[in-house]
């Protein structure tokens, strides 16, 4: 067992949660607040029970034990650089000590109210956080198998399809592009570009490679619209049927208005704190946001009891109750079925797509939280920013409804009634605002600490970047990406 450092508060750098799950667009302010004020149906937020301090404690250990025992850092250098958003930097004052134990694959924090958590690898389920009061997590872990790895580690594994080379492409003027995403102070550690479905162009920082998979963030959030669609496409939902979930189904519950294609546009009405509201205040409480990463509960049991707060499509906001019920409605199918839950999306989509780094979280309850809580490749982003491209198909195959990318790339009708075009519908970011330097026709999936996956139709292009939290991303990279590569 080791004994990390305190973790020391840092005056250089600023202290605040950038990218808070992808996107700082917020808009008109007040006008958003107005708005919302006047279709709100009443009531109060219920703040989350516990003590803000353990909660972040228990953030804290799940980042070390992950980013140590899978991505394979350094504890010392996860505590400087890396997972401020379920574990803030400013507030990592609070950590008297941390221990890593290498032999039980855990990390315990100590903090200055007296209490310790900690976090552990639960197997192929990643780092799961031990609920106060308890001894253990409250699931058994499940070996997740994947196929064997290509005997090429270079090799861009069942990912090529028929196109022209891309000789197109200006290789001089696209190493320039990533120098700048590389330049000192990004702490940008992978980035890969393809281009009519082939690698062009990838660079990965020291001590990261092919095979590193990197904290990922909301960017699972666009991972989980791909199996939810993946279900969509097999049968088991449609997009505008009322979202099955069983606590909704009383009678003259209004929830059961809340379609699955309103969870998957951010725009389910329900009654959820998040930061990136325009109206959140901090000092009113620890915020349901960060309460299904780091509360220790069931998260789909307590995202399914919340209420309503606005008519189901009508409010657009990026709160994490939606895609952690979007989840929750992929284990109810996949388990209505008689599969395993917990290698479902292993077995029918990343063996497919020839991904086998990718780790996907569970809350204490073996629940995924892909609302954040994955890591995977720069290799596996590219790949399923591609199967967006692709409309769903890969290789011949159709694995997403026909037209899936236009659903993602559509911007959700509650979002265009508060004047931000800008949330499609399969949990995406749409680019309409130019908000990127690259083409207004772009979507993609962002997350926090500047992770992008930016998928570029008129270009057949497909950008990954990946890096650590405490860098700050060179965005301009992007559009010079662009333009060193031709248009369809």
């Amino acid at each position: 067992m080791r004994s990390g450092r305190r973790v020391e508060h840092n005056p250089v750098r600023p202290p605040v949660q950038r990218d808070l799950g992808g996107q700082a667009r917020v808009g008109n302010q007040l006008a958003l607040i107005r708005r919302a004020r006047g279709l709100d149906l009443g009531g109060a937020y219920q703040i989350p029970p516990g003590d803000p301090v353990s909660h972040f404690g228990a953030g804290f250990a799940t980042v070390l034990a992950a980013n140590h025992f899978i991505a394979g850092f350094d504890a010392d250098f996860v505590a400087e650089h890396l997972g401020y958003f379920t574990a803030p930097l400013a507030d990592r004052r609070h950590v008297m000590r941390y221990q890593v134990d290498d032999r039980a694959r855990s990390v315990s924090v100590l903090l200055d109210n007296g209490v310790t958590r900690t976090a552990r690898i639960c197997g192929d389920q990643g780092a799961v956080a031990i609920p106060l009061g308890a001894d253990d997590v409250g699931f058994t872990p499940v070996a997740v198998p994947k196929r064997p790895r290509t005997q090429d580690p270079e090799a861009w594994p069942d990912g090529e399809v028929d196109g022209s080379s891309s000789a197109d492409v200006d290789d001089a003027a696209l190493q320039a592009a990533f120098d700048v995403a590389f330049a000192e102070g990004t702490m940008t550690a992978a980035m890969v570009v393809t281009h009519r479905g082939r690698v062009v162009a990838e660079r990965y920082a020291p001590g990261v490679g092919l095979h590193t998979p990197l904290e990922s963030w909301s960017m699972g959030k666009s991972l989980t619209g791909i199996l939810l669609g993946m279900l969509i496409h097999q049968g088991e939902y449609e997009l505008t049927e009322p979202a099955p979930l069983p606590q909704w189904q009383g009678a003259g519950d209004p929830r059961a208005a809340i379609t699955v294609a309103h969870l998957l546009q951010m725009a389910s009405g329900l009654r959820f704190r998040a930061m990136q509201d325009p109206d959140y205040q901090p000092s009113l409480g620890y915020p349901d946001h960060l309460y299904v990463y780091n509360g220790g509960v069931d998260a789909f049991e307590f995202a399914a009891s919340r209420p309503l707060q606005y008519l189901p499509g009508t409010v657009g906001r990026y709160r994490n109750v939606d895609p952690v019920l979007a989840n929750y409605l992929v284990r109810l199918a996949v388990e209505r079925r008689g599969e395993e839950y917990l290698t479902w999306p292993q077995r029918a989509l990343f063996d497919r797509l020839g991904i086998v780094d990718m780790t996907l979280e569970t809350d204490p309850f073996g629940n995924f939280l892909l609302q954040g809580y994955e890591f995977g490749t720069a290799r596996d982003w590219a790949k399923l920013g591609n199967l967006y491209l692709q409309d769903g198909v890969w290789l011949g195959e159709r694995l997403l409804p026909e037209g899936w990318s236009t659903v993602a790339a559509t911007p959700a009708p509650g979002w265009v009634a508060d004047g931000r075009p800008i949330y499609g519908g399969s949990l995406c970011w749409i680019n309409a605002d130019g908000e990127l330097p690259v083409p207004t026709d772009a979507y993609f999936m962002a997350g926090a600490g500047g992770q992008r996956t930016i998928i570029v139709p008129s270009h057949d292009l497909v950008i990954v970047r990946l890096g650590h939290y405490s860098g700050t991303p060179r965005p301009e990279a992007f559009g010079a990406i662009v333009a060193a590569v031709g248009a369809r």
